[in-house]
């Protein structure tokens, strides 16, 4: 297994491993944000203390995997963006997602940092990576399916969203051979 770099550039982003000068600017960008989050397996934070668990996590996962979850930067100007990584199951399994503020949306930024995080699981010896979306998250889908994923199934009342209303929800389970 390799080990990750904790920074990888493409044409317009940096992506970074998580560091605690960051938690403030996740808090304050998207982590907070219920119309961002909404989607999201994991609750809108309402306290600063929710981001500095997920670094506390993102530190974990590094240790354990060849990489973990990293942060999008603009190149341009050093903004904070949103969120990707890599989740292993196994040194051949990983799951990845993303997560963006609302003023990067309808950029191509997910498209952008989904492909680095294919090319990092090509590198890092993945054989399968997958990515799941609610069912009624209609953008999410065709960015994964820009970015090559093929659709395999609908799973019926998969997972619990945290921050929409009702019980588990139907997903779309998307994969590809990096």
């Amino acid at each position: 297994m390799i080990t990750a770099p904790e920074r990888i550039e493409t044409g317009r982003l940096i992506l970074q491993r998580p560091r605690e000068a960051d938690v403030e600017p996740i808090f304050r960008r998207y982590a907070s944000d219920p119309h961002v989050t909404r989607y999201l397996s994991w609750p809108v934070h309402v306290s600063i203390e929710q981001t500095r668990a997920f670094l506390t996590f993102s530190d974990d996962e590094w240790r354990r995997w060849p990489a973990g979850p990293y942060l999008v930067f603009s190149r341009e100007d050093g903004a904070l963006l949103g969120g990707t990584g890599l989740s292993f199951e196994t040194p051949a399994r990983a799951a990845t997602g993303y997560v963006l503020a609302k003023d990067a949306w309808g950029r191509g930024i997910a498209s952008e940092a989904l492909t680095a995080m294919v090319d990092l699981a090509r590198a890092a010896g993945v054989q399968r990576l997958y990515a799941i979306c609610h069912i009624d998250h209609h953008p999410s889908a065709r960015v994964l399916e820009k970015c090559g994923f093929e659709r395999e199934a609908v799973l019926r009342r998969f997972l619990q969203f945290p921050n929409l209303p009702g019980g588990p929800a139907d997903v779309l389970k998307y994969a590809r051979v990096p």
